[in-house]
Parts: C-alpha cells; sequence; structure tokens
C-alpha cells in the first residue's frame, strides 16, 4: 500500500464524518428511546474507529501525535460546521466563525514549528 501524506488526513476526514453521526446524528431522532439512541451511536462510532486508528498509525510516520491532534480537530470543526448546516439545520454566527479562526490560528503554530 502507497500511503502519502494525505492517507492520514483523507482518513480523519471520514472518521470525523461517522463521528459527528455517531455524536450529533441522534438529535433529530429525540423521540427514540436513548438505549437505542446509545447502540446506533456506538455501532457508528465503530466504523468510525476503523478510519481513525489507521489515521494516526499512518499519520505518525509523517506527523507528530500533536500535529495528528491538532488536524482531527480542525477537520472535525469543518465537519461538524457543514453538518450543523445541513443536517441539524443550524445556523453559524459570527462568533462561530471567530472561534474556528482562531483554532486555525492554533493549529498553524502547530504546525510552524519552532519560532524565533
Amino acid at each position: 500500500m502507497i500511503l502519502s501524506n494525505l492517507t492520514p488526513v483523507v482518513l480523519l476526514a471520514i472518521s470525523n464524518i461517522f463521528m459527528t453521526f455517531a455524536w450529533y446524528g441522534h438529535l433529530k431522532f429525540t423521540n427514540k428511546p436513548l438505549f437505542l439512541v446509545i447502540i446506533a451511536s456506538w455501532s457508528i462510532a465503530l466504523i468510525e474507529y476503523c478510519f481513525a486508528v489507521p489515521a494516526n498509525r499512518y499519520g505518525h510516520a509523517a506527523y507528530s501525535a500533536a500535529e495528528l491532534k491538532t488536524m482531527q480537530e480542525v477537520i472535525t470543526l469543518a465537519v461538524f460546521a457543514v453538518f450543523s448546516i445541513f443536517y441539524l439545520g443550524e445556523q453559524l454566527t459570527i462568533n462561530h466563525a471567530i472561534g474556528f479562526a482562531l483554532i486555525c490560528l492554533g493549529a498553524f503554530f502547530i504546525f510552524k514549528g519552532p519560532i524565533g
């Protein structure tokens, strides 16, 4: 298998799509019993782990653990923003945009390396 530096990014993106549905997808099904929602969420989370674990395993060959975690957080926010708008029908505000920008700024410093 040929792995590139992009492989963990793609796997983390797929993982985060499943994770977002596992954690927040049930919010549209508030009429369902909680135990069913938990079972469904855990089932989706199992699929998520099948992408997240290889993403981190392969990714650690090219990125530090801090870089992988930072990547995962930025991807999570991007996936959640799309999910929130299109699946949950919620609006993102300027406060959300500012917060996201600050997190991306933090990610910039993680990947930039030593200052000075």
